[in-house]
């Protein structure tokens, strides 16, 4: 069972994703952390994820390639700020490997996985712009259709894992 809800975002810079996974916490987190699997179900169809390079630990750097059904490819580099097994991830793009500031900051992204009563997980991703108009810019890229499909995608992969 997958019940989507719009979480209310806390200011004017955020916006927000929630869902209640019918999957154990520790798989949503394998899903976010082992390569192989995000490349699985982190871009929604038809882009795919050919590369996922994730040095899982507060600084480590993340290389995520999402390529369009045209093949042009988008890459999206950044460092984990948090992380903690099985809860919490934090990102952000404002740095790339070894903290070298990015070329333009976008977001800081807080997925965190919480486990319900009932065994399924309490699924949020929670994203923060830089500032009001690139909140708006992610909006009018399809953050609630994107996100959604991806979080349709990893609730299947997790089915199956």
């Amino acid at each position: 069972m997958n019940t989507a809800t719009q979480a209310a975002p806390t200011n004017d810079r955020d916006l927000a994703l929630v869902r209640i996974i019918d999957a154990p916490a520790e798989k949503l987190f394998r899903a976010w952390t082992d390569p192989e699997l995000l490349k699985q179900w982190f871009a929604p169809l038809p882009y795919t994820t050919p590369v996922a390079e994730l040095d899982v630990r507060p600084g480590g750097a993340t290389m995520i390639v999402m390529r369009g059904p045209d093949g042009v490819d988008m890459p999206n580099g950044g460092v984990f700020l948090e992380v903690v097994k099985n809860q919490k991830l934090v990102f952000t793009d404002a740095y790339t490997k070894a903290w070298e500031p990015s070329e333009k900051p976008f977001m800081t992204v807080t997925v965190t996985f919480e486990t319900m009563a009932d065994g399924k997980t309490l699924y949020t991703a929670h994203v923060r712009h830089w500032t009001v108009a690139d909140r708006e810019a992610h909006e009018q890229m399809g953050f609630h259709e994107g996100w959604g499909a991806c979080a349709d995608q990893l609730t299947a992969l997790v089915a199956r894992i």
